[in-house]
């Protein structure tokens, strides 16, 4: 399937089956921001407790918090917010359209490498067993050409970058004819920045300031509290602070469904450590948390790290970790070596000390962080889009979203054969006894065979069918939605048999 028609089914999937629906749709919408339906929640919910467990529950020296989204101003003075957190964004004169400068200099040099593995795939095919890919990109003139395209187009990019010189980024993108997506021109404006953070007025602040921000990210609120946790905690290094939070940006070319919005939720932890073992523990949380997302058991060639060719200006060290969307790969989870900048920060702006005093060494310091911030929304579309496939029948296409069974957003859905002859009765007695471990779902309306379809499409991993047989002899069918497989066992067995698959140990435990 092609990868563009596979996002449109997908994102038609989201709202037909209760995942996803545009903000304020019955008002024609608002741009960039959405509304999680009844079973996109509950992914979502099972995503967090996932992401929680694994980061506080198996971590004796992670704690959490649920920090304000209201803060200070001089918070984001301090974190550099306020003069830093800007877009380079550039207009076409001709559809009117606004993009980000750097988005569209990265997509020019993504189909460079795409040439690129076209070249490799044809390659690939005359020469079958005994091509070596390595060797043929290295030495064949076309993939060399391309190679010091993009070589010379990223340092170019990078330099202008990091010297703020927009005018050489604009010359970037006419030097190689980049378009406008929709008018298919080069007709571009200048390019300039542009400030993300939302500004909101707010009653009396010291000082007579009445102007805040929605926070852009939820780590600040971490760090202005480093202090009160170390201390009630009786917290000693290396320790981290774990948070889940919602989090504001205006995008002004915010696109691609969920993956770029508005308004979007973080799942962030800053690892306070001494410095000098920022190294150590930087590589320590970059497997872990590669680890934590390929243990939901997709294609591990679907994820990979990429490292920052321009540092943000609190950096010492940065990789994302990737997933190939159908619109190509792109970051869903960053790690970060934040050096002691924030806090160095804090402290110089506050007046308050932020140190740390070490009882090993008798000194005092102000700690190093190590940070991991993921994107839930993102992870969301990744498991979305890992989970969806069309499967050709006998007679019809299955679509089945095969989520792993602790996350899936219903656990079991319960069926009564007819609604007749006491079925629905027994069906809902046995939901009344199982509901409490699980979140169930009770359906009698059409066939069995439509029932199991629906259920198929939400991702629902077992299905149980209470009939005649089920009054005689106190069995039911399961069925298992990857499978299709079904079997008669005892209704005394269901909730063991059941709890055993859905418990997010399973995945805990591979980590």
């Amino acid at each position: 399937m092609i990868q563009e028609d596979l996002f449109k089914k997908l994102i038609a999937h989201c709202k037909e089956y209760g995942f996803i629906f545009q903000s304020s749709e019955i008002y024609d919408g608002l741009s960039a921001v959405y509304d999680y339906g009844q079973n996109g929640v509950e992914l979502k919910n099972n995503i967090k407790e996932y992401w929680w467990k694994a980061m506080v529950m198996l971590n004796e020296e992670v704690v959490g918090i649920d920090s304000a989204i209201f803060m200070h101003p001089t918070v984001w003075k301090a974190s550099g917010h306020v003069d830093a957190f800007n877009d380079p964004l550039i207009d076409n004169k001709d559809s009117k359209k606004r993009y980000r400068a750097d988005v569209l200099i990265e997509e020019h040099i993504e189909k460079i490498k795409a040439k690129i593995s076209k070249e490799v795939d044809k390659a690939a095919k005359r020469f079958g067993d005994s091509f070596d890919e390595q060797m043929f990109i290295s030495t064949n003139p076309r993939t060399q050409k391309y190679n010091q395209q993009i070589e010379e187009i990223s340092t170019r990019f990078i330099k202008s970058l990091e010297e703020e010189n927009f005018e050489d980024i604009r010359n970037i993108i006419i030097e190689n004819e980049i378009v406008c997506p929709v008018s298919g021109s080069k007709n571009w404006t200048d390019v300039r920045q542009f400030n993300l953070m939302f500004d909101t007025k707010l009653g009396s602040l010291a000082e007579g300031a009445n102007t805040i921000y929605l926070r852009p990210e939820t780590a600040q609120g971490i760090f202005v509290n480093y202090l009160n946790v170390q201390k009630t905690g009786r917290m000693k290094l290396p320790f981290g602070i774990a948070q889940i939070g919602k989090a504001f940006r205006n995008e002004i070319i915010a696109r691609q469904f969920i993956f770029r919005m508005r308004e979007f939720e973080q799942l962030e932890m800053q690892y306070f450590i001494k410095p000098g073992e920022e190294e150590k523990w930087f590589d320590i949380w970059k497997e872990k948390r590669m680890k934590w997302h390929q243990a939901m058991g997709f294609a591990p060639e679907m994820y990979k790290f990429h490292e920052h060719d321009k540092l943000a200006h609190y950096a010492k060290a940065a990789f994302d970790i990737e997933y190939k969307f159908p619109f190509g790969f792109k970051e869903i989870e960053g790690i970060h070596s934040r050096t002691d900048f924030d806090l160095s920060q804090h402290q110089k702006f506050s007046g308050k000390k932020m140190q740390y005093f070490d009882n090993e060494t008798n000194e005092s310091y102000v700690p190093y962080v190590v940070e991991t911030s993921m994107g839930l929304d993102r992870t969301f579309l990744t498991i979305l889009s890992s989970a969806y496939r069309e499967e050709k029948l006998e007679n019809e296409t299955r679509i089945v979203l095969s989520i792993p069974e602790p996350l899936a957003p219903i656990k079991l859905a319960v069926f009564p054969l007819i609604k007749k002859d006491g079925l629905p009765e027994l069906a809902k007695e046995i939901m009344d006894k199982l509901k409490y471990d699980m979140n169930c779902h009770y359906e009698e309306k059409d066939s069995i065979g439509k029932r199991y379809r629906r259920h198929d499409a939400i991702g629902t991993p077992f299905c149980i069918t209470v009939d005649h047989e089920s009054k005689e002899n106190n069995t039911v069918t399961i069925r298992y939605r990857d499978t299709m497989k079904q079997e008669r066992v005892p209704i005394e067995k269901l909730q063991n048999i059941i709890k055993e698959k859905i418990d997010l140990k399973i995945l805990l435990e591979k980590l």
